[in-house]
């Protein structure tokens, strides 16, 4: 798409709505724009607005104030921004209250939070129905999205290249309560027309996947153009040489905006409480009718829980799957407390030190 094309589009069309108007009204008032963040790049930023596309960098109160990567702008938000025409781009002085985020724990030991994508209304969990196929990832996953405050869509991609592909679909609607399952083939471009319900005018989707299940054929899909660039799959391990290796918003023919993520290659989880009791609640429903309301579904008389899964009500490894979530999740819980109580240690120290200058001057 030519950058005309671009031009010709109005804010509605990047999913502006009168949610965002209203927050916006007081920067208005004094002479600001408003932009939705297309596409990040370390430390700068291009926006869709009004106006056309733009570059634009946070200026450095935004970043001062700024406790972890989760604070500064991120794909998919609205900020508010100030032109600066002698350079050629313009200022990022705040960001509008996000109507939901996805973000995930930033890789390696740390558990600063990333945001993977913001104000997005649909997230459509991509796996294939191939090798890729595990029902304990797509739970995961389910997490992920439930906790975002988008609504889930799982697609099942490559029903090509099975037979079975019905069967594994009611598979995935067992674990998957409360979400579309939808089975297609990108390659093919069969069952693509069940996803259009989706992405209207100003509709946000978000597309989260592993590696190699076919979410940049099924963007360009989406797009009706080769804007992702994909590469054949190496024999043997069924992993897509090609990866994204940035997050983009898209326009689509359809009117919606397209959001496509890089691997998820470490997933892991924040503490997430609602997409916990969203994934699994059957198991949570079941456990409400335990006899003691602090079951630990252990030795305890009374335990549904136990009950369920010795008829086959609760599937076993849909339930170990939940017990480790929780515990990962606990885990998580304790290294945050015990990082916020470091920071408030060296917030602390820092003041003292501050007084500690000022009373030897005087």
């Amino acid at each position: 798409m030519s950058d005309d094309w671009h031009t010709m589009l109005t804010l509605e069309d990047y999913g502006w709505n009168d949610s965002f108007a209203e927050e916006f009204k007081p920067f208005a008032a004094e002479g600001f724009e408003a932009g939705r963040v297309s596409l990040q790049h370390n430390k700068v930023y291009m926006l869709y607005t009004a106006a056309g596309e733009t570059w634009a960098e946070a200026t450095g109160r935004l970043r001062y104030h700024a406790r972890e990567a989760g604070d500064l702008p991120a794909v998919g938000d609205w900020v508010v921004i100030r032109r600066v025409p002698e350079e050629d781009k313009a200022k990022i002085y705040e960001i509008l209250p996000r109507r939901s985020k996805f973000s995930r724990k930033a890789a390696g030991r740390e558990t600063q939070e990333q945001i993977v994508a913001a104000n997005v209304d649909t997230v459509f969990l991509v796996t294939g129905l191939d090798n890729d196929f595990n029902p304990r990832r797509i739970e995961r996953y389910l997490i992920m999205a439930w906790e975002s405050g988008a609504e889930p869509v799982v697609v099942l991609n490559k029903s090509d290249l099975i037979e079975d592909a019905e069967e594994k679909k009611r598979a995935i609607e067992l674990v998957a309560p409360g979400a579309p399952v939808v089975l297609l083939s990108a390659k093919r471009g069969d069952g693509v027309g069940q996803l259009l319900p989706f992405t209207g005018r100003g509709r946000t989707v978000a597309l989260m996947g592993s590696s190699g299940v076919g979410k940049s054929t099924l963007v360009n899909l989406l797009l009706g153009s080769d804007v992702q660039r994909t590469q054949a799959v190496r024999a043997g391990d069924e992993r897509g040489k090609h990866t994204t290796t940035h997050r983009e918003l898209f326009v689509m023919s359809s009117g919606g905006i397209l959001l496509d993520t890089p691997g998820m290659r470490e997933l892991q989880l924040l503490v997430s409480e609602r997409g916990l009791r969203e994934t699994f609640e059957d198991i949570e429903e079941v456990s409400l009718r335990c006899r003691f309301s602090d079951c630990r579904h252990e030795n305890e008389p009374g335990c549904a829980i136990r009950e369920a899964l010795s008829t086959g009500a609760l599937d076993t490894e849909r339930y170990r799957n939940y017990g480790k979530m929780q515990a990962e999740m606990r885990q998580l819980e304790v290294r945050q407390d015990q990082r916020k109580s470091q920071e408030e240690k060296s917030r602390v120290k820092r003041i003292t030190r501050a007084f500690n200058k000022m009373d030897k001057r005087h």
